[in-house]
């Protein structure tokens, strides 16, 4: 079709032969329609252009410049949609909705819209850069009018890079009331990787729906956010960053634009943008120059007023491997490393959500991580590829379950298996045939404290016999914000307020010192930066497994295994407390 155009063209005597060759060479260098290159050439005119297409395509041609579009109608076709097919509706009559597109012979998407919309499809043809003309003009005018409604300023908290390194280079980011003069800079270099076939590049010239999508993701990776919540509610559109452990609200958006917003993400994450009654999980890879790489795991959920979004950040260059930085005693890591080393049995890692817990199993593969050691992983989802190491994404849609990944890797000649979580009994019991059959298997559980995850197995339906033969170690832990370096000093306490938080008389008459920070610009005036993590350690022994197979409830496994040494999870954090890592105040926040 192209060779086409350039005929018609030639035999209207409006390009020469040359200048075909020419066009036909940049298309080739730099992509694009042959109608484009001609006019970034400056041999033909828009009008020419349209006028020749046309007459190749035989369908009527509009020029967006002499068109009015309402309102009303741009609303029809969200964004993310317009730029994903490259075309924009122009006109409502009845039940007829007439859209431009830029290629009438890439029309597959007419259905797409159709049931989307409800209407009836026609189209029109235009120009590529016609096009993208009107994508600034309309979108950026009927969606983000009112900008000035937002109530947040986004501090300057995007550190600038050395010049020359491969990594990416912002500009400060300062008034979220001016869409244009917010990402600025800011997000050149930035690449979002909706698959491992497809890029798409971030521009300048993108809508300004992409760069607040981008510039949110950009801000929760310069501020080390774990969770970015994006919550749409009657009156309000909020987006909240979870930072050192804690939610805080960056700012509120119009909610209007809930919809753009959440299709915005969706089309990074690769989900099904049209489908809003179920909850839907993607992931989204972001580059950042280079060298740097953030992935996010996307949930969305159907609420009453739209969809929430959560992103939670994995970012691979702060997973900390190293066990001796992780927040372990001396004392409790010795136990931890003998025991994930020791030939065969099951270690249990216990926690509520965002503990910390895979980070420490991480840590513990890494350590057993050799050429002469098989590991196998079955996760959901695979947060980190660690290299060497077999990962399997369990996908229970399909029947791909843990019990199901489990019985696989017994076949594969395992030395070590890690199961992401132990949640029922099937896989309870699988994998504790394995930590008896000569395999070392890590797992976790989601219980409040060590004692209780035996307590756990048992009421699942695993014996307690086989849960006494097979565990032979459990940790229980939390994470806890840690106090900022930078304006940490120290605070008076009543003795007696340090009693009630757990610390002895002797304890407080050795001249206990308690530090706390008074806040500044880099904790945000929080006075804390960074987690640190307190564990509970409870190593299996006789004593212990002879009360499992008796019967004997949390309380008394936890009585017993703190005569026997085990640290609990207050007294640990009562520690870092002692050492001036944390406050009272966090401790209390996160044991009991």
């Amino acid at each position: 079709m192209k060779s086409l155009l350039g005929e018609l063209l030639i035999q209207a005597k409006s390009i020469t032969q040359d200048q075909l060759k020419q066009a036909l060479d940049e298309q080739k260098k730099s992509g694009g329609r042959l109608a484009q290159n001609l006019i970034k050439l400056g041999f033909i005119k828009e009008k020419d252009a349209l006028f020749f297409l046309s007459q190749q395509q035989g369908i009527p041609s509009v020029d967006l410049r002499n068109f009015a579009i309402e309102e009303n109608v741009i609303d029809l076709i969200p964004y993310d949609l317009a730029k994903k097919y490259n075309c924009i509706p122009l006109n409502l009559i009845g039940d007829t909705l007439t859209i431009a597109v830029a290629d009438p012979t890439n029309c597959n998407f007419i259905d797409d819209l159709s049931f989307l919309t409800g209407l009836n499809i026609e189209t029109v043809l235009t120009t590529e850069s016609l096009l993208e003309d009107a994508f600034r003009q309309y979108y950026k005018k009927t969606v983000y009018d009112d900008l000035n409604a937002l109530d947040f300023t986004l501090e300057d908290e995007i550190s600038q890079k050395e010049q020359g390194k491969d990594e990416i280079t912002e500009e400060d980011i300062v008034d979220i009331t001016d869409f244009d003069n917010i990402v600025k800079g800011a997000l050149d270099n930035v690449e979002v990787v909706e698959d491992d076939s497809s890029e798409d590049t971030i521009t300048e010239t993108d809508a300004p729906i992409v760069k607040l999508v981008n510039g949110i993701l950009v801000k929760a990776i310069k501020t080390g956010a774990s969770d970015i919540h994006i919550e749409p509610y009657e009156m309000a559109f909020r987006i909240r960053l979870r930072m050192d452990g804690i939610l805080r609200k960056i700012m509120s958006l119009p909610p209007k634009i809930k919809n753009a917003v959440v299709s915005r993400v969706k089309v990074m994450s690769k989900l099904d943008i049209s489908e809003k009654r179920l909850p839907q999980d993607g992931r989204i890879k972001l580059k950042l120059g280079r060298n740097k790489a953030m992935d996010f795991r996307v949930s969305t959920l159907p609420t009453l007023f739209g969809e929430k979004v959560v992103m939670r950040l994995l970012d691979k260059s702060n997973l900390q491997l190293d066990m001796t930085k992780l927040g372990f005693e001396t004392d409790d890591l010795e136990k931890f490393q003998n025991a994930i080393r020791a030939p065969y049995g099951m270690v249990l890692v216990t926690g509520p959500t965002g503990s910390g817990k895979t980070t420490t199993l991480y840590s513990a593969l890494n350590q057993l991580n050799g050429e002469e050691t098989n590991i196998m992983t079955a996760e959901d989802p695979v947060e980190f590829n660690l290299p060497g190491i077999n990962q399997v994404q369990v996908r229970e849609q399909i029947g791909l379950t843990f019990a199901a990944a489990l019985r696989s890797f017994l076949r594969q000649d395992p030395d070590v298996i890690m199961v992401g979580e132990v949640r029922d009994q099937e896989t309870a019991e699988i994998g504790i045939k394995a930590a008896l059959t000569g395999h070392m298997v890590l797992s976790t559980l989601h219980t409040n404290d060590a004692p209780g995850t035996i307590i756990r197995l048992v009421d699942m339906g695993v014996e307690p016999f086989l849960v006494s033969a097979a565990v032979i170690l459990v940790v229980a832990q939390r994470l806890a914000r840690k106090i900022c370096p930078n304006c940490k000093g120290k605070i008076d306490v009543p003795a007696s307020l340090l009693r009630q938080a757990g610390f002895s008389d002797k304890d407080i008459e050795s001249g206990l010192e308690i530090y706390k920070g008074k806040g500044c610009a880099k904790c945000s005036q929080t006075g804390y930066k960074g987690r640190v993590a307190l564990y509970e350690v409870m190593t299996m022994t006789d004593s212990l497994k002879e009360a499992i197979v008796k019967g004997a409830s949390t309380e008394e496994l936890k009585s017993l295994a703190r005569k026997e040494g085990m640290r609990t999870l207050r007294e640990s954090g009562l520690k870092k407390v002692m050492e001036g890592v944390t406050t009272i105040e966090a401790i209390l926040g996160v044991t009991v």
